[in-house]
């Protein structure tokens, strides 16, 4: 869960990659995986889409025991709002949801009005969709 992870553990980030525009995303699911390389695109084993993914510096220690690094994952799961908007998340969010303009390169994000179901998105409002009160 987002709530769980510490700054001191993203601390050797050095770039966000977004793999689509976030923009117009009221959420985003982070995660801290274990993943063979500091750095290129990770394999991506969960039902839905990857959205983006941190880098680490060369500074950034791999697990003694599993030779892995823990790195950020942003992802969607098929029932998450921007692709049910009147689904199990119209309003509220899952718990390792955040609003994806409150992350920077080890800056661990928040969740925000936005991110739990308050005005919608322009992409939302650009569709017609509102979220129930």
């Amino acid at each position: 869960m987002s709530s769980l992870i510490t700054e001191d553990e993203i601390s050797h980030e050095t770039a966000l990659v977004w793999l689509e525009e976030i923009t117009d995303l009221d959420y985003v699911r982070q995660s801290l995986d274990r993943l063979p390389t500091r750095r290129g695109k990770p394999a991506y084993h969960r039902d839905g889409r990857m959205i983006g993914y941190a880098l680490l510096g060369p500074g950034a220690k791999a697990s003694r025991s599993s030779g892995t690094f823990r790195r950020r994952v942003f992802w969607l799961l098929p029932h998450d709002r921007d692709a049910q908007p009147d689904g199990l998340y119209a309003t509220g969010a899952p718990a390792e949801a955040v609003d994806p303009r409150t992350l920077a390169v080890g800056v661990k994000g928040y969740k925000t009005e936005r991110s739990e179901g308050g005005p919608p998105s322009s992409a939302m409002q650009e569709l017609g969709i509102t979220l129930p009160l």
